[in-house]
């Protein structure tokens, strides 16, 4: 996997991804930046969002749950010291669908934060990260 970030101007970037996609990355403007795209900070975040969604949605299709949408709501602290690391972390989804049994929505989490989401799992390093979940009939 590879990534390439371009200094546009200010502290605002381009990221383009090895596979033909960009993001422009920018700071506030206390910071010398204009406000043009999401912080470096919460690009991790969205990333994480993104890893462990793909992880439950892809175990709970195998699992024959009718899911027809699902959303991660993130919420996170950093260290008031440099550097800001991310200290917690917490993930609730919220799952809609047909019939969908809160057992295998619960157990779809716990594996994507235990197992499979390299995202969770990096940022577990240096973050508590808790997890919940609400479902919805469609």
């Amino acid at each position: 996997m590879k990534a390439r970030v371009k200094w546009i101007e200010g502290v605002a970037m381009l990221g383009e991804s090895g596979s033909g996609h960009g993001i422009v990355m920018d700071g506030a403007p206390e910071s010398g930046g204009r406000n043009l795209g999401a912080r470096p900070m919460e690009m991790l975040l969205i990333g994480m969002g993104g890893c462990t969604q793909f992880d439950v949605l892809t175990i709970l299709r195998k699992a024959r749950q009718a899911v027809t949408d699902c959303v991660v709501e993130l919420e996170a602290e950093r260290s008031a010291t440099d550097p800001k690391v991310f200290t917690n972390i917490h993930a609730h989804f919220i799952v809609t669908g047909r019939d969908l049994d809160p057992r295998r929505v619960e157990k779809a989490i716990g594996l994507s934060a235990e197992k499979y989401c390299s995202a969770s799992i990096m940022l577990g390093a240096t973050a508590t990260i808790t997890h919940d979940f609400e479902i919805r009939d469609a």
